[in-house]
């Protein structure tokens, strides 16, 4: 009996670590397909390389924050990094005194990061002002807003302390039954007066000042017969426009949500691994297979789909101007039209895997990979 529970850990930590942020363990072996060959470049969109810097090794799910005109990042060893996004010119560097497993949270004045250590650690001006004990591991990035630092933790907790003296103001347990999580980064937002956040297949609306539920909205639902094929964690990033949430559910839907009212106003099947983003007219995601697809925002129909960078193991997208800004694992940024999904350009970085969704800053598109580059891209 032992024995068998013993091997039952080992098992269960195998599913965890299967569930990383680029599932790079589970999806590298032989039987892996073939990536899609890539065409000529048509540099059809002029972009150009203004900057790079090094940052240090990113091997935990990254979320790259921006305010104004700066950007910061974060590297496995522990450093937090403000960057002027016009610029690349580094404003503030700061050590969280141990490997950060998520992060970055950033409101323009304070930045929040979870450390290996399951510890909430608080900078401000590259100065850390408070640390606090956390009872769980977190892989969600720290949401900082309203003068306050709000924690989704790998258990399903969500926790808020005060920003300025770490005071830990409430904390809403977790009801979901469910024991696997993914390594990755889930929702956690604000919309307006309402702290939005994803708890397994649902986006859940909190009132920031107490914890309190004022919404729940279904997006996908548990199904199969073990724990591997039941789990419908959301994930990031999400994408909001007005008071409309859309997110994924790991491996199960897409949906969007009025996060004022709480209702699901559409929710469709989509088998993806990582977050999405969307303009006023539509939603971009990659499916797992490396389908970049266009769901029209109003009632989800497909709008469009490109199978160009099948297998090629993508990002999270980001729509910028009339493009679509994908990165890939040999360290490629794709420019795809938001119209048709056709290839307008391809941006090169330093060949390690995109480590995040790319973000704009200040006019600048910034990518950041798995070996420290971060590149910022401004049009010609």
């Amino acid at each position: 009996m032992r024995m068998m529970m013993s091997l039952a850990r080992h098992l269960r930590w195998g599913l965890m670590l299967c569930l990383t942020v680029a599932l790079a363990s589970c999806s590298s072996g032989p039987d892996r397909p073939r990536p899609a060959e890539l065409a000529p470049n048509p540099n059809l969109l002029g972009v150009r390389l203004a900057w790079s810097v090094k940052s240090g090794q990113v091997m935990f799910p990254l979320d790259v924050k921006v305010g104004g005109d700066v950007v910061v990042v974060a590297s496995s060893e522990g450093a937090v990094i403000a960057l002027q996004a016009s610029s690349g010119a580094q404003l503030w560097r700061a050590a969280a005194g141990s490997s950060i497993s998520a992060g970055v949270g950033f409101d323009g004045q304070r930045a929040a990061v979870v450390t290996q250590q399951n510890e909430l650690v608080v900078i401000e001006q590259g100065k850390e002002i408070w640390r606090a004990q956390l009872t769980a591991q977190g892989f969600t990035a720290p949401l900082v807003a309203g003068g306050r630092v709000f924690v989704l933790a790998a258990d399903r907790s969500l926790s808020a302390y005060d920003g300025a003296t770490g005071r830990r103001l409430w904390v809403q347990a977790s009801r979901s039954a469910d024991s696997l999580v993914l390594r990755q980064g889930g929702v956690l937002l604000a919309v307006g007066d309402t702290l939005v956040t994803g708890i397994s297949g649902r986006l859940v609306g909190f009132n920031p000042s107490n914890g309190s539920i004022r919404w729940e909205a279904a997006v996908a639902s548990a199904r199969g017969t073990n724990e591997l094929e039941r789990l419908v964690d959301l994930i990031g990033p999400a994408s909001r426009v007005g008071d409309v949430v859309c997110t994924r559910a790991y491996q199960s839907a897409l949906g969007c949500v009025n996060a004022l009212r709480g209702n699901v106003l559409w929710s469709k099947a989509s088998n993806g691994f990582v977050g999405v983003h969307g303009d006023e007219r539509q939603v971009y995601g990659v499916e797992g297979d490396g389908t970049l697809v266009a769901w029209q925002r109003t009632n989800g129909e497909r709008a469009w789909s490109s199978d160009t960078l099948k297998y090629r193991r993508l990002s999270a997208p980001l729509a910028i101007g009339r493009s679509v800004a994908v990165g890939d694992d040999s360290g490629q940024v794709h420019l795809l039209s938001r119209d048709d999904g056709a290839v307008l350009n391809r941006l090169s970085t330093d060949g390690s895997p995109i480590a995040a969704a790319p973000v704009l800053a200040n006019g600048t598109l910034v990518v950041v990979t798995r070996n420290g580059g971060v590149f910022g891209f401004k049009p010609e």
